[in-house]
């Protein structure tokens, strides 16, 4: 990575409470994010994709309890910020995209409105005039035809591809330095898709916005990442070039994600799917998480009783494997 990171991440540790126990959902997850890099987290359902993003925040449930050794931005730690502190981050300096936009906008209001006050609550000296100035500006970015009158529309009259445009257009109306965008498109076809994807790469491109892309698709990974961060049972198993994560992987975790994606066999045979399930976060083994489930031909009882740490291999590649050193091929 040329660039200096725009945000940090390390040791971060998340607990919720669930009944009378507090249960952890991530452990120690560590990456950095350089200014104006796009980067992937990736790994199935229950990982800690999204509760990594949330944490970043603080945007957590109540009596969720977080502990990091850093969580840095901008020579500040946001895991120590006073709720005042932090509420001049969020929206302001970093922006977040959800995965269903209709979550974010209000139907009763016009698009371009709630762009103008996204704006105007960080900016409040601002006049309207301003304010909707800011709000086309960032819509014609994201690849909003005809801007100014489809500004005055309300979400209803816009597809599901156009508002998740119009979310992203929100998230950059205060110019923030990073981009945190959870699973932006799923739900989409793969022509809309692309051009969401086209419209946080022109943020990364113009603006000079680092993006966080969180998603379980691959596909989605290797057009637009140039990183990727490799989650399983809440905590990172893999660091990695998008290119040398597809064509090496120094985890069995994620050469099994690779191998089982659709596109990756060749055509008429049958997809391979990853045996078993995630652990529950609440009973993780003592070992490796990945261990129950992982196929490679250097398993061994190690992997089994000790938990491999995130470390560097061969080529300085972060992977928490024991073998991180060997060929992790996949075995069907």
């Amino acid at each position: 990575m040329t660039a200096a990171p725009v945000l940090s991440l390390e040791g971060v540790t998340l607990d919720l409470k669930t009944g009378d126990d507090y249960v952890r959902i991530l452990r120690d997850v560590t990456f950095d994010v350089a200014a104006g890099e796009i980067i992937g987290i990736v790994g199935e359902s229950g990982s800690g994709k999204s509760m990594t993003a949330l944490s970043i925040l603080q945007l957590l449930p109540p009596k969720a309890r977080l502990t990091a050794a850093r969580i840095g931005f901008d020579g500040a730690d946001l895991a120590g910020l006073r709720p005042a502190e932090l509420r001049k981050v969020r929206g302001r300096r970093i922006g977040m995209v959800f995965q269903d936009p209709m979550t974010t906008l209000d139907p009763v209001v016009q698009v371009g409105r709630q762009i103008d006050e996204a704006y105007r609550i960080h900016h409040p000296r601002a006049g309207r005039a301003e304010a909707r100035e800011k709000s086309l500006a960032m819509l014609r970015l994201v690849g909003v035809p005809d801007a100014q009158n489809r500004a005055k529309q309300y979400p209803h009259q816009w597809s599901g591809g156009m508002r998740q445009r119009a979310v992203i257009a929100m998230a950059l109306v205060n110019d923030p330095e990073v981009i945190l965008a959870d699973e932006p498109t799923t739900a989409l076809d793969a022509t809309i898709q692309a051009q969401v994807l086209d419209a946080l790469m022109r943020a990364r491109d113009e603006l000079g916005v680092a993006v966080v892309l969180i998603t379980h698709d691959l596909g989605v990974i290797s057009q637009v990442a140039s990183r990727v961060v490799v989650m399983y049972a809440g905590g990172v198993v893999e660091i990695a070039g998008t290119r040398e994560l597809f064509a090496d992987s120094r985890h069995p975790y994620s050469a099994a994600l690779i191998h089982s994606r659709p596109g990756a066999h060749r055509r008429g045979e049958p997809l391979v799917a990853i045996p078993g399930r995630p652990p529950l976060m609440s009973d993780l083994p003592a070992g490796c998480p990945f261990a129950p489930r992982c196929a490679s031909p250097y398993k061994s009882e190690r992997c089994v009783t000790q938990r491999p740490a995130l470390e560097p291999s061969v080529d300085g590649r972060l992977s928490a494997c024991h073998y991180r050193d060997e060929p992790q091929e996949v075995i069907a």
